[in-house]
């Protein structure tokens, strides 16, 4: 094994061991050294720098160099896991502290959808946070996957299936999607009358998570039904898409809790109401830990209780109750 550790060179006196696990902890779980830095906020060759002397410290490579994605050693795959179990003791430690104090304390990082993230999960993490002034929330919001064996969150709002069973879930608030169009497309198209029609029109798809985008799903759990759509236009920002279907560009599915105040409004029209669609529920994922730190499930049960009051869906309307 390559001797990293310049001889006669010490160990930093001025930092302890705890920040460089919580160092060690960003580096990763980042795409990029620069992605890292990013979110250290500090400069490239500074975290190229210290992970260099943490490598010399510990006499070991930790991360690959020369790749163009950050790639972890064996080593390194062995430490980050042994850095995330002492790093969850110390949270865990903290949180019997906290439970004596009363307050909340430490960093909460939320990563959630764009449009769900926007709309309705920044002004509640903005309501918890100000109820808890010493804890720190960072809301990430992203079109991309989740991906959960980089544990980049603590809490993650996701909409639908999620996409890994190892995960802890906790359902928020009932949900599902609604094929619609604006009534300026259906004058001048025709408004379809079964799924089968839909191959027929100009479809406008969501290009998110990692599913087949244009396939379409119908039915309920008595049975499922799926169509392949098409169309000139797609996106994997949900407000460009709804954007388009205002303006009579074409047909699009999307959640009800997005689209609801333009259908109540009659900006949309629901198409094909008398087809159930599959349930696409919004729901809090956490890691699979023992240890539920307190101010994750503090925040969960705030969401749990706060999120469906402001979606304010039409359940009647889409036989949701």
């Amino acid at each position: 094994m390559e001797n990293l550790r310049r001889p006669g060179q010490p160990a930093s006196k001025n930092r302890s061991p705890l920040d460089d696990l919580e160092f060690f902890q960003v580096v990763a779980s980042s795409e990029t050294l620069t992605a890292a830095s990013r979110e250290l906020g500090c400069s490239l060759p500074v975290v190229s720098k210290r992970l260099s002397a943490l490598e010399r410290r510990l006499d070991v490579r930790l991360v690959q160099r020369g790749a163009r994605r950050l790639v972890l050693t064996s080593e390194g795959e062995l430490y980050a896991a042994r850095v995330a179990t002492i790093l969850d003791q110390v949270r865990e430690l903290e949180d019997s502290i906290t439970d004596r104090s009363g307050g909340l304390r430490g960093s909460l990082i939320v990563e959630a959808t764009l449009g769900l993230g926007r709309s309705h999960i920044a002004p509640l993490l903005g309501e918890f946070a100000q109820a808890h002034p010493e804890l720190h929330v960072r809301l990430q919001t992203s079109a991309l996957p989740l991906r959960p064996h980089r544990r980049e969150f603590d809490v993650a709002v996701h909409v639908g299936a999620p996409p890994d069973s190892s995960l802890r879930m906790r359902r928020l608030a009932e949900n599902r999607r609604v094929p619609c169009a604006s009534p300026s497309y259906l004058a001048r198209h025709g408004t379809p009358t079964s799924i089968e029609d839909l191959a027929g029109h100009d479809c406008i798809v969501l290009r998110e998570n990692e599913s087949d985008f244009a396939l379409w799903r119908f039915g309920d759990t008595a049975g499922t039904r799926h169509i392949r759509v098409r169309g000139s236009l797609s996106s994997n920002d949900g407000d460009v898409v709804t954007g388009w279907a205002l303006e009579g560009r074409g047909i699009i599915m999307r959640s009800e809790w997005h689209v609801g105040p333009h259908l109540d409004r009659g900006e949309l029209v629901h198409v094909l109401p008398d087809v159930p669609t599959p349930a696409a529920d919004i729901y809090a994922l956490t890691e699979d830990d023992a240890h539920v730190p307190q101010r994750v499930s503090r925040l969960i049960d705030f969401l749990a209780a706060r999120l469906p009051r402001r979606l304010n869906r039409r359940q009647e309307t889409y036989g949701l109750l």
